[in-house]
């Protein structure tokens, strides 16, 4: 890494990001405005909060260690870099668009190993024809990555129809040598009781997940950070 690096990196709040941002700087090479982006996207405190405290000290001390399909996860994912106002209505269709034209930012928010294969790429079953919004290939996982787009809050059919995609990849896309595919559908609101209903005994690597429009509030962050390490302090 360069002096600049260094710079960016011991500008975080506390060791423990400092560790994760160095050791992700040396796993995926980011340049400087890559780690700026990363750092000012709260991505430390995204990928903590979704554990537990052990599992906060090992991203810190070790990175990001990618080998379940939970480990490519984020919630939310931050998408502040396609500059759509909180405000502003837009499309599914309008989104997606974005994200291709921002596709190496959109690639840097997924994280390390995605490789982007197509858009709306065609599903057709029986005499119906359905379409996947973004595929991707996990290099890593050695996996398909299906994402689906939802402008709003996400619905038990969209649970669903994914896992129809999930299926499909599983019969007809995947080769000798891929692992299962993974789906997530992926919207601006999702219900946490709804979706634990409708993923509940479906077998396929199906997660549900949000995405912003607008970078985190750090401060709410750093707090729910702190109060996850206290309270696993607490019950030791």
């Amino acid at each position: 890494m360069t002096w600049s690096h260094y710079v960016e990196i011991l500008k975080a709040d506390n060791d423990l990001e400092i560790s994760f941002y160095t050791r992700q700087c040396e796993k995926e090479n980011w340049s400087v405005r890559e780690l700026k982006r990363q750092m000012k996207s709260m991505l430390f405190h995204r990928l903590a909060l979704s554990t537990d405290k052990k599992g906060v000290l090992e991203i810190a001390e070790k990175g990001l260690e990618i080998q379940r399909p939970e480990d490519i996860l984020k919630d939310p994912y931050i998408f502040e870099f396609l500059g759509i106002p909180q405000s502003q209505q837009y499309l599914e269709g309008e989104l997606e668009e974005k994200l291709i034209q921002n596709i190496e930012t959109f690639l840097l928010e997924l994280g390390k190993g995605f490789a982007f294969i197509a858009r709306q790429y065609r599903v057709p079953v029986g005499n119906r024809r359905f379409s996947v919004d973004l595929v991707f290939y996990h290099r890593i996982l050695k996996c398909f990555v299906l994402i689906d787009l939802k402008r709003g809050e996400i619905d038990h059919g969209d649970i669903g129809q994914m896992n129809l995609y999930l299926n499909y990849f599983s019969k007809e896309e995947n080769v000798e040598g891929d692992n299962p595919p993974i789906g997530i559908v992926l919207g601006a609101y999702k219900d946490q009781i709804l979706v634990e209903y409708a993923t509940e005994n479906i077998s396929n690597q199906l997660f549900v997940s949000r995405y912003q429009l607008y970078l985190p509030d750090e401060k709410e962050l750093a707090h729910e950070l702190e109060k996850l390490l206290h309270d696993s302090d607490n019950a030791i």
